[in-house]
């Protein structure tokens, strides 16, 4: 697998070369926002990505921004802002998961093989959707989108409507309990196992707002309803 880095601190960039060759991770790194934005447009593949905010060029959000013109990759910020502010701009910027400097190398790793997972949840979980469904029709329409459940897509007309691992599974949990309303704790409890942590009430609703944003049209009724004080529910 394929790793693009994006940091300026050379010790830094040198202990994950090392580490996560020893994984069997081939390691691409660049120490400054244009360069990986070069690769980026090109169209070089990459498996995960890990992302410095703060480059002597520019910041990690704009590559991420580019990545997800293209891609669902895995994106994850290593930043030694802690603070909410831009922890919430990283999820808005469609990462998957943000870690503070310093961290440890077993944490990433752990971080990286999570994120990972969830990508592969894509296709467990539909499988287990499809056969809970096996019955019923393939396609499901949400709004002026069509899921089908036998190859993962979501189909807005001709257009392919691309979500990250996370926003895919935010919409199975609204599909599979369609017209139900489901509370905050409820979403957040069935999204993420104990490799996911650090998901908290501003990440929930940077996800909401980005799945109802790539799935509602303009012009279209409300695909997720806000329940006020209650919670979430998909019409």
């Amino acid at each position: 697998m394929r790793v693009l880095i994006a940091e300026d601190d050379p010790i830094i960039v040198e202990g994950l070369r090392i580490a996560l060759s020893q994984e069997g991770y081939e390691v691409v790194a660049f120490n400054d926002m244009n360069s990986a934005l070069e690769s980026v447009k090109e169209g070089v593949h990459f498996d995960v990505c890990l992302l410095d905010v703060a480059l002597p060029d520019g910041d990690g959000y704009q590559i991420c921004r580019a990545i997800r013109e293209k891609s669902d990759v895995p994106i994850i910020f290593l930043t030694a802002f802690d603070d909410e502010v831009h922890t919430v701009l990283g999820f808005e910027n469609e990462a998957d998961d943000y870690i503070t400097k310093p961290f440890r190398i077993r944490e990433l790793l752990a971080r990286m093989k999570a994120v990972q997972r969830r990508r592969g949840v894509k296709s467990s979980s539909l499988d287990n959707t499809a056969s809970k469904a096996e019955d019923e029709q393939n396609l499901i329409e949400i709004g002026s989108n069509v899921l089908d459940i036998k190859s993962g897509k979501i189909m807005c007309g001709q257009d392919e409507v691309f979500l990250s691992a996370a926003e895919y599974k935010l919409l199975l949990i609204f599909v599979r309990n369609r017209g139900q309303l489901l509370t905050r704790q409820q979403i957040l409890n069935s999204m993420w196992d104990s490799a996911g942590d650090f998901v908290n009430d501003n990440t929930l609703t940077v996800y909401v707002k980005r799945l109802r944003k790539k799935l509602e049209q303009e012009g279209d009724e409300p695909v997720i309803e806000t329940v006020r004080g209650m919670g979430y529910r998909m019409v």
